[in-house]
């Protein structure tokens, strides 16, 4: 076993927040329970690269009882909780993470999960996908296959697919009905305005913020700040998801005009320099500047650098940046994800959801060893109406079945 985490003192601390998440994921622990007999993971090495929280040391738990030999790497430089790494490392897991990692140290915690020779590989962006099949190839080929949660990771895998490069079949856990309509609309709109409150306790009531993007992430933090009473602009690149918008009552228009009018901006739509230094010149004496997005490349930070006379922390995960006319800017979070980096992520109630499937497209790549191809593979249907009918049953709440003569009219051509 090896680890490398900041402070090993911390696992106490750590261990009391994983039992908190477990109390609040229910349908995993569920899951852990049915599958425990039998340890149909027993022998199993998973490589994982995942944001290290509370929420994915119950996942790595859940898995570690089923049998496997878990490795994991961050998916995020800033992401990492240190006490809940220290926990893992106390508990046998091969952990490489602690919070502020350089770029260097990140990957190298990339490569080192990675170069284990993994059967199943789990990642949160497609860095240790990436890593595999640009470094470690001769690892790569013998995995059987692997998951991806997010919107991001699952486009780069499926460029490497249409590229003809993916060596292995990928299960996109992110296009899951109980992972996209729950984690990236519900989880990550509560959570993003909880990392902006966290760096800045600005009053969000009465502030004009500018959202850019109106895909899942999108649609959930615009709700959000419209409930919390902000006027909300959404800048959009899709014509029918700008024309969703103005549907669900928000105004929309480009980024140019949008630059002069808002307080508060926020990044979700998975693509780079969204907001440059065109848009930055013409931004108001204070705005705030965050991003929901996996990747720090949405707001242009290098753009950022340029303009700016001068720059300095005021506050934990906020930079001052100075303009040549005095007009200030703040960027949040070094421009990376602000609900990991300034807060702690999504609330353990929608990672459960997320997290289930994740464990139970591991057991299906595990199950079915040899009998997919390379390509992004859906998560099967079935498993996420499993996770649903658990997530409702953990809430007591019961729903209707179709009767016999209903199935056999929805299978009828006949009225």
């Amino acid at each position: 076993m090896g680890y490398k985490v900041r402070d090993m003192s911390l696992a106490p601390s750590g261990a009391a927040q994983i039992g908190w998440a477990e109390r609040h994921m229910p349908v995993l622990l569920k899951l852990r329970e049915l599958y425990r007999v039998g340890e149909p993971l027993k022998g199993v090495k998973i490589s994982a690269s995942l944001h290290v929280t509370k929420e994915t040391a119950v996942l790595v738990r859940t898995l570690k009882v089923w049998g496997a030999e878990v490795h994991l790497a961050p998916c995020n430089p800033l992401s990492t909780q240190d006490d809940v790494a220290a926990a893992l490392a106390s508990e046998g897991v091969n952990v490489y993470a602690w919070k502020g990692m350089s770029s260097e140290e990140y990957f190298w915690a990339i490569r080192r999960v990675g170069s284990e020779g993994p059967d199943i590989v789990m990642d949160d962006g497609g860095d240790l996908h990436v890593t595999l099949h640009e470094e470690l190839r001769d690892k790569a080929v013998r995995v059987w296959g692997g998951t991806e949660e997010t919107t991001t990771g699952v486009i780069r895998l499926k460029a490497m697919e249409k590229a003809g490069g993916l060596l292995y079949p990928v299960i996109a856990v992110n296009n899951a009905r109980t992972k996209y309509m729950f984690d990236n609309r519900y989880g990550t709109g509560q959570s993003t305005v909880d990392g902006i409150l966290r760096a800045t306790n600005v009053l969000m009531a009465g502030k004009t913020v500018v959202v850019a993007g109106y895909g899942w992430v999108g649609k959930g933090v615009a709700m959000r700040l419209r409930g919390m009473g902000a006027r909300v602009i959404v800048t959009e690149v899709d014509p029918v998801k700008a024309l969703e918008a103005v549907m669900d009552g928000f105004e929309v228009t480009s980024m140019v005009k949008a630059a002069k009018l808002g307080d508060i901006f926020i990044t979700a739509t998975g693509n780079r320099d969204v907001i440059r230094g065109e848009h930055m010149v013409l931004m108001k004496d204070g705005a705030i500047l965050a991003n929901a997005g996996h990747f720090n490349v949405e707001v242009s930070v290098e753009d950022l650098n340029k303009i700016a006379v001068s720059k300095k922390a005021v506050r934990p995960y906020v930079e001052e940046y100075i303009l040549p006319d005095g007009r200030k800017l703040y960027l949040l979070a070094e421009g990376r994800l602000v609900n990991l980096v300034a807060a702690e992520g999504h609330p353990s109630e929608v990672m459960d959801m997320s997290f289930s499937n994740q464990a139970l497209s591991v057991l299906y790549i595990a199950v079915n060893k040899g009998k997919l191809h390379p390509k992004v593979y859906d998560v099967p249907q079935e498993i996420d109406e499993t996770i649903a009918k658990l997530k409702l049953e953990t809430m007591g709440i019961e729903i209707d079945e179709l009767t016999q003569t209903q199935k056999e009219y929805l299978q009828s051509w006949k009225v």
